[in-house]
């Protein structure tokens, strides 16, 4: 699932790079994401305790409190703590930003975005 989520991500964010896109709103929220495919990304993001990381810390803890909207979630979460990328609520991002959020990583995990 982990690797599923990495590939559909890079498959997404290359549709924006090649079109010189990277202003647009979809593009910028699914950048957090980053420090899911890069663990070196978030462990340096998280000893700084930077926004990047509490937006993604926020999103984690929407997720695991949206499973049952999202099931897929549930095994996708437990393969982040696996790898020590685990949620910390900041509540510092905006529930619509989270929402978005979660729209595009379950679309990551159906398939969505995979070549």
């Amino acid at each position: 699932m982990y690797r599923i989520f990495c590939e559909s991500y890079y498959n997404y964010i290359k549709n924006f790079e090649n079109k010189g896109a990277k202003d647009e709103y979809r593009y910028k929220i699914a950048k957090v994401f980053e420090l899911i495919v890069d663990p070196q990304k978030f462990y340096k993001e998280k000893s700084e305790n930077s926004e990047t990381y509490q937006n993604l810390c926020d999103l984690l803890c929407y997720m695991k409190e949206n499973i049952h909207r999202y099931p897929k979630f549930k095994a996708f979460l437990w393969t982040l703590e696996s790898r020590q990328i685990e949620p910390d609520y900041c509540g510092k991002t905006p529930q619509d930003v989270l929402e978005e959020q979660a729209k595009l990583a379950n679309m990551f995990l159906n398939l969505m975005y995979w070549e």
